[in-house]
């Protein structure tokens, strides 16, 4: 039975990083969504730039280029979400649920895109349909 496609997804940032450097610690539910060619995944080039910005602070949690994320997803196919005004003049109407300007942006692409962000960030569950929650 041929699978159905789901609708485009935008992975936020730790999600991308798990599936370029740690792929064990993806939610399983994720992996045969990712594994299924016929479904469409963006990487929003806010995820590289706040990997970029995060590595150049010598974060520990950061030990990785940003270039070396992006080759790996774009070998996995992602597609990539660029930054348009529309999106940053979003973020000035969305509700302070969460303070992270990078998770802000990425909701606001989403929801400007009309496309799900996937997190297993729990406090951004209040964003509504926009963001679809995986468990770890």
């Amino acid at each position: 039975m041929p699978s159905r496609k789901a609708p485009p997804r935008l992975l936020d940032t730790q999600l991308l990083i798990w599936l370029a450097f740690t792929p064990d610690q993806l939610p399983s539910t994720l992996i045969p969504e990712l594994e299924d060619r016929q479904q469409r995944f963006f990487v929003s080039m806010v995820s590289l730039w706040e990997v970029s910005i995060k590595r150049s602070l010598n974060r520990l949690d950061f030990q990785f280029d940003a270039a070396e994320l992006r080759e790996q997803l774009q070998r996995e196919g992602f597609e990539e979400l660029p930054i348009r005004a529309e999106h940053c003049l979003a973020v000035q109407t969305l509700p302070w649920h969460h303070k992270d300007p990078f998770d802000r942006l990425l909701i606001a692409q989403a929801q400007q895109e009309q496309i799900k962000l996937l997190s297993c960030d729990q406090s951004l569950s209040e964003y509504g349909a926009s963001v679809t929650l995986l468990r770890k």
